[in-house]
């Protein structure tokens, strides 16, 4: 089988979510999911009701919000807060830490709460659980994604990309667990086709890329024909 350009984009949640960006790459950013035509745009709260007004001329781009973005260790109240007014706001998606520090203390039934309160608080949008698979082992990964299968989550994402690169054995160890109950969003050092058409080949269909690395996995399509072929 093969990947379109225009498939891939549509599996990107193309992301404006580092301290740095500004409102000009906020612009950038959506003026690019359009010229490429990405299916999402992730952006951190503070431009989410701006992001919504601009996307209005463009009905086809989706928006995710980012809930306790990103280190995942605010309130399970303050995440429910966070989520109510993105709702409010008119979001897609939500994309929410779990709290990766009761994770790894071993406090399970704390982060599935955690977990259960803001699927709640979303109900039928779509909610993506990550995980920040980079600093947990196995068993960790393991306890991580039942609890997003368990409690309604649309996707397991690999990581924020803050704490680690996400790598292929990640989508691996996820999707052996989840197999097909729910879906897996990669993202975290996402920066080449090569590696899109890997972390697809072991069972991701979402990808979360930056401004830059998602233009470049677009032109690398394009310029070998626009479509790459999945062995």
């Amino acid at each position: 089988m093969y990947l379109t350009t225009s498939e891939i984009a549509k599996m990107m949640d193309l992301s404006c979510v580092q301290v740095t960006y500004t409102q000009d790459d906020l612009y950038e950013l959506i003026e690019t999911a359009n010229k490429y035509g990405c299916g999402q745009i992730s952006v951190v709260q503070c431009y989410l009701s701006e992001s919504k007004e601009l996307l209005k001329k463009y009905n086809n781009i989706r928006i995710v919000g980012n809930v306790s973005f990103p280190s995942g260790s605010d309130s399970t109240e303050l995440k429910v807060i966070q989520a109510k007014q993105m709702l409010d706001v008119g979001v897609d998606e939500i994309d929410m830490v779990l709290n990766v520090n009761y994770l790894l203390s071993g406090l399970y039934d704390k982060v599935q709460e955690d977990v259960r309160a803001v699927a709640k608080a979303v109900g039928d949008i779509p909610l993506k659980v990550i995980i920040e698979a980079s600093c947990l082992n196995k068993e960790q990964i393991k306890k991580a994604c039942e609890i997003c299968v368990e409690e309604g989550a649309a996707f397991a994402k690999t990581g924020t990309g803050w704490m680690g690169p996400t790598t292929v054995e990640h989508v691996k160890i996820m999707k052996s667990i989840i197999g097909d109950s729910i879906a897996i969003k990669a993202a975290g050092g996402v920066k080449s086709l090569e590696l899109v058409k890997d972390m697809y080949k072991e069972g991701a269909t979402r990808f979360g890329v930056n401004l830059e690395g998602g233009v470049r996995i677009l032109e690398e399509c394009i310029a070998v024909g626009g479509k790459i072929l999945i062995d």
